[in-house]
């Protein structure tokens, strides 16, 4: 079959079940999904050249606004498309960012298969399985941002069954869109705050992972929107309940299938390498804190504070042990669970940098501290000696970053420049707002 009868095949296919457009959609620096719908005629023109955008108008492409590279062409993955079930007659279809010809060399994607090519020429593959956490939120009469269901407000929330019946309508046209879609479901249940819930799929490989997330956060939006919700990936809406993360599962596979990564006889149940890859984790979290958590919003997740419900999850501190969550690595069943993104970053670029950081600490063997085998949290309130903690704030996170040359040669500096530029203006933002928190306490103090 030539090129061009291959197109038509799939154009015949796609108008067979009722599409007349494609979603042709990528993101920005930020993770945030962008795009325009197209006519599936021209499908070959989506592939081969892209569906064109004005690139200055798009944050982080670091495009000019004239000339050749001024356009930002969004190349059509062939193997992407699939009808979108709360969009009637469109096909959904990820992009790869192009400029001039060339990648894109701030698309995110692009970045990450970089980082991937690098890792199949070990004959290695990459898996991921994320754990989405969200909140249902709305606004008050008078424009304030609330938990959506107003009865959610048990002391400890988790597994709230009263809840789930509440919210019974929302879940169902979930499960039943994302299977459509063909995520393989594995789990929902209500988190450990109001209004918090986590949905779980099963694991792929690191770039259909990442295009799944975007996928998912997509339907999230559109089913909550439905039913008068609004989907928040925001990752501690909340300031006395716990936060959102986005947990990452990972494991490498050699050619022959084998777990690089599990040794049964190994301590934790982890091989030299596992070791050494959670080593170089936890050597450039503070960098990789500025990519998995790029918010100020992030940093309210990523403390020592209180929780209503008696329990929070948050991982503070660089250190890794069995199957222990108050660390920012957590070894399971000879898998390595990397905590500290959450879902507010720019899922490409968090395991792109996540893998390259790993990576690193293989290549030069390095040796991570002792595993931890208690409660961190029960161990600082005895008042013992405890692990580094992770950046306190957005700005030592960038600051860590711009620092982090190997991390950032490995990434690409372009990115990296371009998403360094982007963070500094939102914490310099953030350092001049005055919030209601300061006028409440200083206003008439002195």
């Amino acid at each position: 079959m030539n090129v061009q009868a291959k197109y038509q095949t799939t154009i015949d296919q796609l108008k067979s079940q009722g599409i007349h457009s494609i979603l042709t959609q990528f993101c920005d620096i930020h993770g945030v999904a962008k795009g325009k719908l197209v006519p599936v005629e021209h499908l070959q023109e989506w592939v081969e050249q892209g569906a064109g955008f004005a690139g200055p108008s798009i944050w982080g492409t670091g495009l000019p606004r004239f000339g050749a590279r001024s356009e930002y062409y969004g190349r059509v993955q062939m193997d992407s498309l699939r009808a979108l079930p709360f969009m009637p007659g469109v096909a959904h279809a990820v992009c790869d960012g192009f400029a001039g010809g060339e990648p894109l060399q701030t698309c995110s994607r692009q970045m990450l298969q970089g980082v991937l090519q690098k890792l199949a020429q070990r004959g290695w593959t990459l898996w991921v399985g994320i754990e989405p956490e969200f909140f249902l939120l709305n606004k008050s009469a008078d424009g304030q941002w609330q938990v959506a269901d107003r009865e959610d407000r048990l002391d400890k929330p988790s597994y709230d069954l009263k809840a789930i019946h509440r919210n019974a309508a929302f879940l169902e046209d979930m499960r039943s869109t994302l299977v459509q879609l063909g995520f393989a479901l594995q789990q929902i249940d209500h988190e450990d705050a109001s209004g918090q819930y986590e949905i779980n799929y099963r694991f792929d490989d690191a770039l259909a992972a990442a295009d799944r997330y975007m996928l998912f956060k997509m339907t999230a939006h559109a089913v909550a929107q439905k039913h008068g919700l609004v989907f928040s990936a925001m990752p501690k809406p909340l300031a006395n309940a716990p936060g959102s993360g986005l947990h990452f599962h990972l494991s490498i596979t050699d050619a022959q299938g084998r777990a690089v990564f599990a040794d049964a006889q190994g301590t934790l149940g982890l091989s030299t390498q596992g070791h050494q890859f959670a080593a170089g984790l936890l050597r450039h979290a503070d960098a990789l804190a500025a990519l998995c958590a790029p918010t100020v919003n992030s940093y309210k997740r990523l403390a020592t504070s209180h929780s209503a419900s008696g329990t929070t999850w948050s991982p503070v501190w660089k250190s890794y042990g069995d199957n222990n969550r108050t660390c920012v690595v957590r070894t399971v069943a000879g898998r390595i669970e990397w905590r500290l993104p959450d879902p507010s970053c720019n899922v490409y670029a968090a395991i792109a940098a996540t893998l390259a950081a790993g990576l690193r600490g293989i290549d030069e063997a390095l040796v991570p501290p002792a595993p931890c085998d208690e409660d961190l949290y029960e161990r600082r309130a005895l008042g013992r000696l405890m692990p580094p903690q992770l950046p306190k704030n957005l700005d030592e996170a960038i600051n860590a970053l711009a620092a982090d040359n190997s991390l950032r040669h490995d990434l690409g500096e372009a990115f990296c420049d371009a998403f360094i530029s982007l963070k500094r203006t939102e914490w310099d933002a953030y350092s001049q707002h005055v919030s209601l928190w300061e006028l409440e306490r200083y206003a008439d103090a002195f």
